[in-house]
């Protein structure tokens, strides 16, 4: 998806041929290029480690390819996957937007190679965080399995509580990481961009719809990324998706964060109006953030309410009680999706329009 959202939102990084010399037209491409370099060198880096664990001279290699075989490990593992690249597309070209309309085409297209610094310093940050932050988070995960210190320290009760607690802090950190390596190799690559006059900044960063898709594609793909994340995170805990086949739990992924992007770019698009001239993609993320977890507030506390009236009341006695507190809770979500991120955008882009 990132690679697939990236080249719609670049449709609008071009100025008029009759103005644009060569390095300038280059540089108006940086924001899509560095999205398709992210993308790439994760899928690279997956491709390897894959290949590394699945090696049949490997250890346990013959395990793991019957774990991967199941539908049940493999289908979360891509969908999570796939969050990490948009996320991670979406935030790199972010970066190189935010470069084009602070600094302008010509200062950016000024810089040193900054293609070549922002790959070598992202698979630096990849390569730090494979090998020293993913083995601490495992280790620190094994102090909560049975014969961990933890695990004989707290005892079963306190465990049950303390784990999910646990696997989401390290989610969170896993996604921390992520953002801080995005903004680091960004800011290795960018660094030394001066900032041009307000006029030639305004001739060169253009305007329009494209513009306004942009800003809805931006915070779309940050809310369905992190509605994949969050599903990600609970079902390391929770069993909501034991029980199902392959062709249902593939739903059960693919289809919360395929409307959570529908429901969050029909929001974004009805709040950023079409007179605004640039895309400030940071505040695009900051509206689908805050939007995000707004709707997971509401929807929690909304899901609490029901609950506590359905037992005074004695209800979910039946299968349809069920599902209709179900379908009642996806058309919550619907309409606090759409609501909260056409507000979220329009509060944070008031000042432009």
């Amino acid at each position: 998806m990132a690679a697939q959202a990236a080249p719609c939102i670049a449709k609008g990084e071009s100025i008029s041929s009759m103005t644009a010399t060569p390095l300038q037209s280059q540089a108006l491409r940086l924001p899509r290029d560095l999205a398709l370099i992210t993308v790439a060198i994760d899928a690279v880096m997956v491709l390897l480690n894959m290949a590394v664990r699945l090696w049949p001279d490997s250890p346990e290699s013959e395990q793991l390819r019957s774990a991967y075989a199941l539908p049940g490990v493999w289908i979360p593992m891509v969908c999570s996957v796939a969050m990490g690249w948009v996320l991670s597309g979406t935030l790199a070209w972010c970066h190189g937007r935010n470069a084009l309309e602070r600094h302008g085409a010509g200062s950016v297209a000024a810089l040193p190679q900054p293609r070549m610094r922002y790959a070598a310093a992202y698979v630096v940050v990849l390569l730090l965080n494979f090998f020293a932050l993913s083995p601490l988070l495992y280790d620190l995960q094994l102090l909560f399995m049975p014969g961990g210190r933890f695990h004989e320290s707290l005892g079963f009760t306190s465990m049950r509580a303390a784990m999910p607690v646990f696997v989401f802090l390290q989610s969170v950190a896993q996604l921390i990481v992520l953002v801080l390596g995005i903004w680091l190799s960004a800011w290795i690559a960018l660094r030394g961009a001066r900032a041009g006059s307000a006029d030639a900044q305004a001739d060169e960063v253009p305007g329009g719809p494209p513009t306004r898709r942009a800003v809805a594609l931006v915070a779309a793909s940050v809310f369905a990324s992190l509605q994949m994340w969050s599903g990600a995170a609970m079902s390391r805990w929770s069993s909501m998706t034991q029980g199902l086949d392959g062709p249902a739990l593939l739903v059960a992924w693919l289809v919360p964060p395929l409307a959570a992007f529908g429901l969050a770019f029909w929001g974004a698009w009805l709040g950023a109006a079409p007179v605004v001239s640039r895309v400030r993609p940071f505040r695009a993320v900051g509206a689908s953030v805050l939007a995000f977890v707004l709707v997971q507030l509401l929807c929690i506390a909304a899901g609490l309410a029901w609950l506590a009236m359905a037992v005074w009341l004695h209800g979910f006695n039946s299968a349809g009680s069920l599902v209709g507190f179900a379908l009642a809770l996806v058309l919550v979500y619907t309409v606090l999706a759409v609501v909260l991120t056409r507000a979220t955008t329009r509060g944070l882009y008031r000042r432009y329009l």
